[in-house]
């Protein structure tokens, strides 16, 4: 298959064990299928960047693939709140973070590769809402189709880094692509905010799960 990393460097060999700890999954390298995508991640407001190309080669690998979770938002969310630095600011976030911790903690140091969602800026307030109870779990889920980022491709193992390939690198402006990067995240929250405003009467919130009023088999939260 063909992936892509965004940088503000040409990556011709990336390196295992580099990179930051408080990534979505902790270190890896961090790829997508969407090169375009991947040109809006290379940029900053004052930099332009790169979506390195990449051949890699699924087979063999170990695959957690957090889509074919039936617990997938729940499981996702597990990780984030674990590997991503997260503000637990009320008693209601630090019980939610016990709760997901103690039900949906995944030990990802055995896979090769991770296949899962990628938080943004948007992305994280969104979960930031829901583990304060302030958005239902039918909103969260919502909300997580709002940005239309797709799924992320992460690189875990040495064996997957010894099997990516590069190809090339393809510029990216940053005049371009960081406006459409910042215009994504700001249709991703505008729709958000529209959607917190409505009171969802029936839905099912942290606190219910929290206080076991949701089973884990419950298709409100598949």
């Amino acid at each position: 298959m063909i992936l892509y990393h965004g940088s503000s460097e040409i990556i011709q060999k990336p390196i295992y064990g580099k990179g930051k700890e408080y990534n979505d999954y902790g270190k890896g390298f961090y790829c997508t299928e969407h090169m375009e995508l991947a040109r809006e991640w290379a940029c900053t407001e004052e930099q332009d960047g790169y979506a390195n190309k990449y051949e890699f080669d699924l087979n063999q690998m170990k695959i957690l693939n957090l889509f074919t979770q039936k617990d997938a938002t729940l499981c996702w969310l597990a990780l984030l709140t674990e590997y991503r630095e997260i503000r637990l600011s009320t008693p209601v976030m630090k019980q939610a973070y016990q709760w997901l911790q103690s039900n949906y903690h995944l030990d990802i140091q055995e896979y090769d590769v991770i296949i899962g969602y990628r938080a943004d800026d948007s992305y994280f307030s969104f979960a930031r809402a829901f583990l304060n109870n302030t958005i239902s779990f039918g909103q969260l889920s919502y909300a997580m189709r709002l940005g239309k980022l797709g799924e992320q491709y992460v690189l875990k193992s040495e064996k997957a880094f010894r099997t990516i390939q590069f190809v090339d690198a393809i510029r990216a402006e940053r005049e371009e692509y960081f406006v459409k990067r910042k215009s994504r995240d700001d249709d991703a929250r505008e729709a958000f905010f529209r959607e917190m405003n409505k009171a969802d009467m029936e839905g099912t919130y942290v606190m219910d799960l929290i206080r076991n009023e949701v089973s884990r088999d419950d298709p409100r939260i598949q």
